[in-house]
Formats: structure tokens, sequence, C-alpha cells
């Protein structure tokens, strides 16, 4: 990737070729190879970047230390999928990250590390009883969400299965921690509700929010932890109050079923994507639309797009890029701002095999991709160093809801800034809006 200084104008006209720097392959008994249930429905990076996590098919899930071992020259490593290799699970010796698998014998649809902040973790130490739960604040812990409803969850370090949590009546399709360091865990089902668990409590469900007529896909908790995400079978988003667990608002634009969401590091703007490749991005405060694209443009696209179905979306961790993939072989990285990708993956060589879904690392640089036939890919994409200016907006909006900046005494152009209705207008010169947030990219 090329150097860009400050000041530098660069062409996006054209998308750039999205580089594969490794794989993941699992290598399963003949049998089951490329059988039903396969298929990787999760893949996530632990907050501290110090594990990465696959559903690799067949009710395994993958645990191995990030960022990958390069020492033999190649970028791929295998996962063999067998009882002998699995009797060793949860091992490990001095202390130092080992590559796990955790055996849950239903699918895995979903996973969620947490808790998210070491600061946080110390300060809830201090004041949490008993001691055993206080221990769970200073452990890095994985939930996965089963076919059969339930919810288990792990201790990374050790392999140990911490709760079986029951309640929801069919798939567990999604989970997400709240981001602030604790142990509340937020899970969406098939069944249509969500469920809000508190760890420190053993495991109790501590509300179950109800309104969705259609399967849950894809729940999220703003980085302030004052309202959640959720996107459904049906064409609107649901917003719904994290301290009072009530319906805030839906938010009306979709064609058709929303499938993924995802809140900005700042919390500021929600990204929603639906199967006919529709992408909005929201003002979660006031439920504005502040951008629509597709991810399938016509002068860029050569079938039919009713064949494609968006399948992910997520925010890199500086909020300056989101990505989406589909099960038309392809990712595509945007820049906040643009109406067009900058990067997408080349074709036809290595490409993304029917995606399903993609997670940044939280040191940003990488994108990991998991596919239908169980395998994860992790391409290389953009290393930014963000202007002061949006660094400024982010800490801001981090505590300061869009009402609140729209009572400052603050000049229009600064609130629109802050408030990111300068994406409404930014179409006309978009490259020239992303690269004044973008001082170098390496």
């Amino acid at each position: 990737m090329e150097v860009m200084k400050p000041g530098t104008k660069q062409d996006w006209s054209r998308p750039e070729k999205a580089v594969l720097i490794g794989e993941l392959k699992p290598v399963h008994p003949q049998p089951l190879e490329r059988r039903s249930g396969c298929e990787t429905w999760s893949a996530e990076f632990s907050p501290d970047g110090s594990y990465f996590a696959w559903s690799l098919g067949h009710g395994m899930v993958k645990l191995v230390p990030w960022p990958l071992e390069e020492s033999s020259g190649s970028p791929t490593r295998s996962a063999t999928w067998c009882k002998n290799y699995l009797s060793n699970a949860g091992q490990q010796e001095n202390d130092n990250p080992k590559e796990k698998t955790l055996d849950c014998r239903q699918t895995v649809w979903s996973l969620a590390f947490g808790p998210r902040s070491s600061k946080d973790r110390t300060r809830h130490r201090r004041d949490c009883q008993p001691a055993s739960f206080c221990d769970l604040f200073s452990s890095l812990v994985l939930a996965t969400g089963l076919n059969d409803g339930h919810i288990k969850v792990w201790e990374v370090l050790t392999g140990h299965l911490l709760f079986n949590l029951t309640g929801h009546q069919d798939v567990v399709r999604d989970l997400t921690f709240a981001p602030n360091g604790g142990l509340t865990l937020v899970s969406g089902s098939r069944d249509q509700t969500l469920r809000i668990w508190d760890l420190t409590k053993g495991g109790k469900t501590a509300h179950v929010l109800t309104g969705h007529k259609q399967w849950v896909y894809c729940c999220r908790v703003s980085p302030d932890c004052s309202m959640i995400a959720s996107v459904s079978g049906e064409k609107s988003v649901f917003l719904w109050s994290m301290r009072s667990y009530t319906f805030i608002r839906k938010l009306e634009g979709h064609k058709n079923c929303v499938i993924s969401c995802d809140f900005s590091p700042d919390g500021a703007v929600l990204v929603t994507a639906s199967l006919d490749t529709q992408v909005y991005l929201w003002d979660p405060y006031t439920g504005e639309s502040l951008m629509q694209l597709s991810h399938c443009f016509p002068d860029l696209y050569s079938f039919a797009v009713s064949d494609v179905r968006l399948r992910s979306v997520r925010f890199s961790p500086e909020g300056l890029y989101f990505a989406t993939v589909a099960d038309d072989r392809d990712l595509r990285i945007w820049a906040l701002g643009m109406d067009r990708p900058i990067i997408e993956s080349p074709a036809p060589h290595n490409p993304v095999t029917n995606g399903l879904c993609c997670a940044f690392s939280p040191q940003g640089g990488v994108l990991a991709t998991g596919t239908r036939d169980g395998q994860v890919q992790f391409w290389r994409t953009l290393r930014v160093v963000p202007s002061l200016r949006h660094l400024s907006r982010v800490s801001l909006r981090q505590s300061v809801s869009s009402h609140q900046v729209m009572a400052l005494p603050l000049p229009k152009k600064m609130k629109d800034f802050l408030t990111y209705r300068t994406l409404l207008t930014c179409h006309e010169n978009n490259s020239l809006h992303h690269l004044q947030e973008v001082i170098a990219l390496n």
C-alpha cells in the first residue's frame, strides 16, 4: 500500500485492490468436508488484540493468538478438526497464549469477546463481590451463541466453560458485550427477542426486549452504553434504551430485510445494511438518514444485483471507514463520506467465497472475512492517522449527543461537522471531504 503524504491527493475514482495477507482453513474429516454446517457465521478479534476467534463449522470454535505467527513464511495456518486434537483444548503453558478449540456441540452462529476495557476492569474489580466475579473482570471471556438457543461463555486463557445461559427458544444469531468493560451481554435470537444478561449475577437474564416480528439478525450496543440497535427480517432498525430497557424509535428507509448494523466508535453514526445491498448511515439520536449507498453499483457490476445478498457491515476502529461483505464473492471498504468504495477484493484472484461476516482488528490495518466454506481470510486495509479535527469530534461525541451539540453556541458549519451532517452535502466533492480527515496512510 502506498504512503500518502499530508495534503496529497489520490484518485479514488476506481477502488484499489485489497491484498490478501493470510488465511485460516479448517481441515474436517472427509465425511464432513464441504457439507452443510461448515459455515463461518462469525469471526471476531478480542478487544485487546491478543486473540482471534472463528466458528469453523460443525459446532467448533477456534481461538488463535493474534497476530498470527509467520515463522514458517506462509500466511496460511490449518486447524485440524479431530477428537485427538480437541482433547488438548484449553491447555496452556507458562501463561503464553495458545491455540484452543472449543467444542460447543451445536452450530455456532455468533461470537463476542468481553470485557472490553482493562481500565474499566480495574475499576469494577475494586467494587464487585464476590471474589469469583472479580476474577471475571480481569479475564478475557468469549460468548458463543448456539443453534439450540443456548449461550455458552468461556474463559479464553483456560478454555473452561463458565456459564451456560438458557432462555432463548431459537438460534442465537448475534451477541455483543456492552463496551464499558463490564459483563453485560446482549443477545439477539430467531425467537424475535433481545435478552440482556448480567454475568456478575451468575448469568441471570436482566431484561427481555420484545417488539420484533421477525428473526433478529444483529444487535449492537452504542459506545456510551446508552442504547441498543437491533435489526431483523423487517425493513426497520429498532433502537432501545440501555438505561430504561424501553423502545426508543424505529429508523425507516430500507426497502428490504435489514441484516447487519454497527455503531461508529464515537456512537454518533449507525451504519445498517439490508439484503438488497443497500447501506444507510444514520444519526441514532435524531433518526435522520445521513447517507445512502449500495454495495453494488452499475458501472463496476457485471451481473444482476437481485442475485446478491449483503451479509455484514463493520466500522473500522478509528471510525473513518466501514466494510461491507456480500455473497457476491466481494468485499468493499468505504471511506466515510464517499459514495464509492476505495478498496475491494480482487477478482478473479483470491475472491471472498460467499462472505458471511467481517471484523476489523482493533489496531487497524487488517480486516477478517468469514466465508460459507468455513474459511477466514485476512486482508490488508488502510492504516491512517486521523486529522486532529476528526479526533476532536470523536472525543466530544463519545459523551455528547446530537441534541446537545445542536444546543451549543457554535457556528452552524461546526455543528454540521460535529453531527456528521456534512455527509449530506459531500457527494459533489467527496474525495476532498475524506482527505480532510486523514493525515497519512501507510
